[in-house]
């Protein structure tokens, strides 16, 4: 027992060396990355939504490289199809029989870590295909099954000015995604260092730091982590504070159309072990909670069209739930 409690220690000791090694490449974002990692250490798939020249992709590539993982990156547009992504099936000939068959080829979902740019640009049936490969962890072509690489995690970027010739995510599909985030502009300190480095001989090189079979471990590490009972219902009744028939917040009331389901739940609970265990801790508390919510609420809370003509957005609606929501029940 003693010596596995190392292990695990020894494995936790390492995300603080894997921030370091991005860093050398992506400057800043630090919260961005925390929860990229909070992602797939929960085992989840992550919304990332920022304006162009963000660096989206080069973080997900660069992530991929310090873990060790396979990378493939699907860009999105109008006429891509759903055998683009999971692949098909190719008509060959056995040379020494000449009998033929059809054999299938892998498409880009096959790999750790996959990054579906601006997947608002391509119709509903494409983005249909990505749905068994979230939930399942495998395709289905053919009437046979082919299992994705394990860890696998999907990272689906959009861009938030753009509206024309896009296809909104259904609602369906977004609750697939474990954390919605917002990637914001750099500081101005920040900015200056992206100038500075990529515009000189700068030349990063970040080193491996975990394979793919120490972030499997690292994941099942995370559901071992300590939730407190209490800590379990306060997650609980954040949820359902959500819901028009369970809530006593006003604003959820006045502009909430329907709220998160109990998927959202375990998202919270996932994701806040997951942070503990970036953070260093093998315990939650309630910052992980109060930090987390808002990725794993933001795309789980529709609004009212009051609330838009307000210019109100789910993040508003959240900080008043965690406003009038307590720790502990009274």
């Amino acid at each position: 027992m003693e010596t596995e409690l190392i292990k695990y220690q020894q494995l936790v000791e390492k995300i603080p060396q894997l921030k370091k090694e991005i860093a050398k490449v992506i400057v800043g974002q630090e919260e961005v990355l925390d929860e990229v990692i909070i992602t797939l250490l929960a085992g989840g798939h992550c919304l990332l939504e920022g304006v162009p020249g963000l660096a989206k992709t080069l973080m997900v590539k660069t992530i991929s490289e310090v873990m060790e993982l396979s990378f493939k990156r699907i860009q999105f547009t109008p006429d891509l199809m759903p055998g683009d992504i999971i692949g098909t099936e190719i008509l060959e000939e056995d040379h020494s029989t000449g009998k033929k068959f059809f054999q299938f080829n892998q498409g880009p979902i096959f790999a750790n870590m996959v990054l579906a740019d601006e997947i608002n640009r391509t119709p509903p049936k494409t983005q249909a295909a990505l749905l068994e490969a979230m939930q399942e962890k495998l395709v289905t072509y053919a009437g046979k099954n082919y299992p994705l690489p394990d860890p696998f995690l999907i990272i689906a970027t959009q861009n938030p000015i753009e509206q024309s010739g896009t296809y909104p995510l259904p609602e369906a599909q977004l609750d697939r995604f474990l954390l919605y985030i917002k990637l914001g502009y750099p500081s101005e300190q920040e900015e200056l260092e992206v100038l500075q480095k990529t515009t000189g001989t700068y030349k990063a090189n970040p080193q491996k730091v975990l394979s793919g079979s120490e972030v499997k471990q690292l994941q099942e590490l995370t559901r071992q982590v300590h939730l407190d009972s209490s800590l379990l219902a306060y997650i609980n009744r954040l949820i359902r504070a959500t819901r028009l028939e369970t809530t006593s917040v006003t604003e959820v009331k006045n502009y909430v159309e329907w709220g998160a389901g109990t998927r959202a739940g375990q998202a919270l609970v996932l994701c806040a072990k997951a942070r503990a265990i970036v953070k260093g801790r093998f315990s939650v508390i309630p910052e992980d909670i109060q930090h987390l919510i808002y990725p794993v609420l933001r795309h789980r809370i529709s609004l009212l069209f009051r609330a838009e003509a307000e210019q109100l957005d789910t993040d508003f609606i959240i900080k008043k739930i965690l406003e009038q929501v307590p720790v502990h029940a009274k």
